[in-house]
């Protein structure tokens, strides 16, 4: 979906921008994505259980929940990222959330880190998504933009020199409106913290019927905590 210069961008040889629908435009920091940064410490510290990492990119956050002992996956769309995570020592898998995934209802925890509630541009079918993914006393650890920021849902492309990525739809929550979408999406916001500057909510399954991130149809939940998680197959179907 992002493609060759997200791909040269991982590689060092870019330096590329977010392009808004508005015409205005800000730095794709990937740095960030390459190595440890502040505030890292606070999710992988609150990380429970089998743990999958949603956009996982070059694999940071997988590998130092795997170097914590935390069973962990990360799934990514860019064949060039999983590969990298891969060569760090990290689980990766090239898949799309919204594909099939191993562990569907079995995962205790699912991380929404570096802005990726803005997958697909629609949060709400995320996080209904999510929920499919989480054993009812699992959680989601999902970061957000702070307080009073835009609740946006647009299409955005990236920029290098005269290259441009084709339009893709992106989203953008702020931590005053998490617990609203959440509550749509059948999750409850049960806890939040900052750290670095950095937000980040935790949300769990609410009770009572879930709904198909696909279809919009119920799905009943499950109750009391279900099988315990295979550490060595990292819930494999």
């Amino acid at each position: 979906m992002i493609g060759e210069i997200y791909e040269h961008a991982l590689a060092g040889l870019a330096r590329p921008e977010i392009e808004h629908a508005d015409g205005s435009r800000c730095p794709l920091r990937v740095e960030d994505w390459l190595h440890i940064r502040p505030g890292d410490a606070s999710i992988v510290e609150r990380c429970h259980g089998a743990t999958l990492d949603v956009g996982s990119g070059p694999g940071r956050l997988t590998l130092a929940l795997a170097e914590r002992g935390i069973p962990a996956l990360g799934i990514d769309v860019t064949p060039y990222a999983v590969r990298l995570a891969r060569s760090a020592g990290a689980l990766a898998l090239l898949r799309d959330v919204f594909g099939h995934l191993p562990g569907a209802g079995r995962w205790m925890t699912v991380l929404l880190a570096d802005g990726n509630i803005g997958i697909g541009g629609d949060p709400v079918a995320l996080l209904r998504r999510v929920a499919e993914l989480l054993t009812p006393p699992g959680q989601a650890l999902v970061e957000v933009q702070p307080p009073g920021s835009e609740l946006r849902s647009e299409r955005i492309r990236l920029l290098h020199g005269e290259q441009a990525s084709p339009w893709f739809p992106w989203a953008q929550v702020g931590a005053d409106q998490i617990a609203e979408l959440a509550s749509q999406a059948g999750l409850v916001a049960a806890d939040d913290w900052t750290a670095h500057g950095r937000w980040f909510s935790v949300l769990h399954p609410s009770a009572g019927p879930r709904i198909n991130a696909r279809t919009n149809d119920s799905v009943t939940a499950g109750s009391g905590d279900g099988p315990e998680p295979d550490p060595d197959g990292i819930l494999q179907p």
